[in-house]
């Protein structure tokens, strides 16, 4: 078999509803570049479910981290990748089905060191949008210091500048993705190259946070947003993230 060209991370606690449909959008996406170039892997967090079952089904390598540390778990991913290139998505979002073609694109066009892609919630409501708005009002300080939008969801880029940025920092407990961005983009910077965005396609996710909190609850306790917004507030995140049932 040739060397995938394509390793597709996902990160996965408890994910039986919604892993078969990722999944699928992956392989589905795969169609438009050589489906035998794209390898998947699933780090199964603390699972026990049928996550692991299912992943393995679609035929994806199936890897474990236990830790509450979203970064370390992504990490554990990327570093098994055999991939060139790097795609790393949550178990209950959608690629569409040219991400991986556009990806391709972008990378191999010399412009871009990487770059992540727009995100669209599967429901929408007033509360989901201010919501949304509140949360980038957050993150505006960290945008405007390192040179404006920097998008997330979904993060692209070739294995080597993982390496060179050292991945994910597992000493956040939270927003360790826009962290991530700003190291990627000021590597990219040093090489003539841009932090890019997907054009032409986009992440959809599932709205499931709102449906079990409520879709107001971030603004209506924005004492917990802040603390969260910290990336490093260990009982924010548990409550939020880690220790959800």
């Amino acid at each position: 078999m040739n060397k995938p060209k394509f390793s597709v991370i996902i990160p996965a606690h408890n994910e039986e509803d919604y892993i078969g449909r990722c999944l699928r959008a992956v392989i589905s996406a795969s169609k438009y570049v050589k489906p035998d170039t794209v390898e998947i892997i699933v780090v199964a967090n603390r699972c026990t479910d049928n996550t692991c079952k299912i992943a393995e089904h679609y035929g994806a390598k199936v890897l474990k981290n236990d830790s509450k540390c979203i970064a370390a778990i992504r990490n554990t991913g990327v570093k098994a990748a055999t991939g060139d290139i790097v795609v790393t998505i949550d178990a209950d979002s959608l690629m569409t089905k040219y991400s991986l073609a556009e990806i391709k694109e972008m990378l191999e066009s010399g412009k871009y060191i990487g770059g992540g892609t727009n995100l669209k919630f599967e429901r929408k409501s007033v509360g989901i949008a201010c919501s949304a708005l509140y949360i980038a009002f957050n993150l505006l300080p960290v945008m405007i210091k390192n040179g404006g939008y920097l998008s997330g969801a979904m993060f692209w880029f070739y294995k080597r500048d993982f390496e060179a940025v050292n991945g994910f920092d597992e000493n956040l407990i939270s927003l360790e993705d826009m962290d991530f961005a700003v190291r990627l983009k000021k590597l990219g910077l040093r090489k003539g190259k841009k932090y890019g965005t997907l054009k032409r396609s986009y992440v959809l996710t599932s709205s499931r946070k709102f449906d079990e909190f409520g879709d107001w609850y971030l603004i209506k306790n924005r004492k917990l947003t802040k603390r969260i917004f910290t990336g490093k507030d260990r009982q924010a995140a548990d409550s939020f993230y880690y220790d959800v049932r």
